[in-house]
């Protein structure tokens, strides 16, 4: 790739004219040259961390971006931005950092896009939050870009049977019902994780690296490559090719995007039985890209949207096996020839998803993906409910839940801790519903996530025989009958904050109702009682999110002045 200089770049501004030349200075110190300064410059946002194994390789495939920058003509800056790793951070404190951190990192791109002037910006992204984080930020630095996903864990192995964190997760809600001992789940526990690399499922982290191919924003089949698969390294250098035409042609997330491009996206996930998490980061870089999606949206698109990939949680698959099968182009090649998106929409490098994915390359014989007239569930994984007690709308995966009705008395809890020592303790019973109030985005603030109690139930063998309802979160790794985001939270006196023990709750999924079946006339004596409690945080970025955080249903995105 060879840049005319006559075509002004964006850094032009940094590093020309004799204005400049204290900037020169200082960048010549870092071993910038006289043809650097005449090339586009791109910056490489990087959420490595060796605090986890979701992203504790990046800082390799960080230096086959940069080697494929130079490559393509482009000189390259390395910067780093955080990642909580809610694997580690689940069913503590520490999980409340989470959702907020996508801000954080969007915060964080966006900040030094603007402050050196790049004319091209790569987000290399892992763990859950990194991937919307990224690309919101992207979006937001208005120029050419990618998002880069690092890749999924090769999965554990353990006496024939393939693992994955969440085989951890669901070995403790066995250990606690005498199910397993001490020395099996450490077995579990050493085995599961084998390397580096993002949680082996559809959960939260897989699902968005799909979201981000079906919308254009990575190159489709970079992201479904393994961690460790030496493939990732040649894709890593041709990407830096894309990023250098869009460049070139000044072809920005903003000429691509659409509102088609995100119900394509809404599709995918509803097809793989993709997280719930997918709710929130489709509203929120959707804003991003000036296009408005509404909860509904996810509902209509899922009830139309047939299930055309076994993918744990719900189903048998880890994210290598897809890999293997054909990956994320063969899905979207399976849902476009089954109608269920929309193909003409364009990519990062101009082309459209049809064009990208019409020879998907697919294994002979795999099991994981099948065309629609052979759908493993002919309706999607995603349903939005609403009720008496979530008259602003609630969230379920619906293709990982046995049952699709359920009524039972609420056991109530404050909290995801005192509602998980229940769990411990076996003082939970089949037909209850548990409640777990003011864990939404004000309320931890941050909307947790509940891995651990989902999955602890699921140990026990309570799957298919309790509900759960919560104005937090789930991870993408939760199956059953757990219903999140429920809106109005409780921190702003919701219907979820004045649910007592032993009030009936119903639960429809046919025809997408949540009810608290408690006269009118008593909740509002419950509601002129009802006090907020004290927020946890009162200084510091938590306090400051619980200030801005908008509702659950508009994808808990922060306000802006007046909102």
């Amino acid at each position: 790739m060879v840049f005319i200089h006559e075509v002004t770049m964006r850094s032009d501004r940094i590093k020309q004219g004799p204005q400049q030349a204290p900037a020169r200075s200082m960048l010549r110190a870092v071993g910038v040259t006289d043809d650097d300064f005449k090339i586009p410059w791109v910056g490489i946002v990087n959420t490595w961390t060796e605090g986890m194994p979701c992203n504790f390789h990046l800082r390799d495939l960080a230096a086959d971006l940069k080697e494929g920058a130079k490559q393509a003509g482009l000189h390259s800056f390395e910067f780093g931005a955080p990642a909580i790793s809610d694997g580690i951070s689940m069913g503590t404190p520490g999980m409340r950092s989470s959702l907020i951190s996508r801000e954080v990192i969007a915060d964080c791109v966006e900040l030094v896009a603007q402050g050196y002037m790049y004319d091209g910006m790569v987000a290399l992204v892992a763990c859950d939050k990194t991937n919307p984080g990224g690309a919101m930020g992207v979006i937001r630095s208005g120029v050419p870009g990618l998002v880069l996903y690092g890749g999924s864990i090769a999965p554990g192995k353990l006496a024939g049977k393939k693992l994955t964190v969440v085989s951890v997760f669901e070995a403790v809600g066995q250990h606690a019902a005498g199910k397993i001992s001490d020395e099996q789940l450490a077995e579990v526990e050493k085995a599961a994780i084998p390397g580096p690399g993002a949680c082996g499922g559809q959960y939260t982290a897989n699902t968005m690296s799909m979201v981000l191919e079906v919308l254009g924003l990575s190159p489709v089949g970079y992201n479904s490559i393994p961690a460790t698969v030496t493939d990732k390294k040649t894709a890593g250098r041709k990407a830096m090719k894309i990023l250098a035409e869009a460049i070139k042609n000044n072809w920005k997330p903003a000429d691509f995007l659409t509102r088609q491009s995100f119900l394509n996206a809404i599709a995918a996930v509803a097809a793989t039985g993709g997280s719930t998490n997918a709710v929130l980061h489709l509203m929120a870089i959707a804003r991003e890209a000036g296009t408005k999606l509404e909860l509904d949206d996810f509902d209509q698109v899922s009830r139309k949207t047939a299930v055309i990939a076994d993918m744990r949680p719900w189903g048998t698959y880890t994210a290598w096996e897809l890999w293997e099968a054909g990956g994320i182009p063969l899905i979207i090649r399976r849902l476009i020839e089954g109608e269920m998106i929309d193909g003409n929409q364009k990519t990062v490098t101009g082309k459209t998803l049809w064009e990208e994915t019409k020879d998907a390359s697919e294994t002979p014989g795999q099991p994981i993906v099948v065309p629609k007239e052979k759908a493993f569930k002919d309706e999607g994984g995603l349903r939005v409910l609403y009720g008496s007690l979530a008259p602003e709308g609630s969230v379920l995966k619906l293709v990982g839940t046995e049952r699709r009705q359920f009524k039972g008395p609420a056991r109530v809890f404050n909290g995801e801790e005192a509602a998980m020592k229940a769990v411990l303790e076996r003082q939970i019973k089949p037909g209850d519903v548990l409640v777990i109030c003011y864990e939404g985005p004000k309320g931890a603030p941050g909307m947790p996530e509940m891995l651990s109690i989902t999955s602890a139930l699921v140990g026990e063998g309570l799957g298919p025989e309790v509900a759960l309802v919560t104005d937090g979160r789930f991870s993408g790794g939760t199956r059953g009958l757990m219903v999140g985001h429920v809106a109005p939270e409780a921190m702003v006196g919701g219907p979820i904050a004045l649910v007592k023990e032993g009030d009936i709750i119903a639960i429809d999924c046919d025809k997408g109702t949540l009810e608290l079946e408690v006269p009118a006339d008593v909740l509002a004596r419950r509601k002129a009682a009802w006090k907020a409690p004290e927020p946890h945080y009162k200084t510091g970025v938590f306090a400051r999110y619980a200030a801005l955080v908008s509702s659950a249903k508009y994808g808990a995105v922060l306000n802006l002045p007046g909102e």
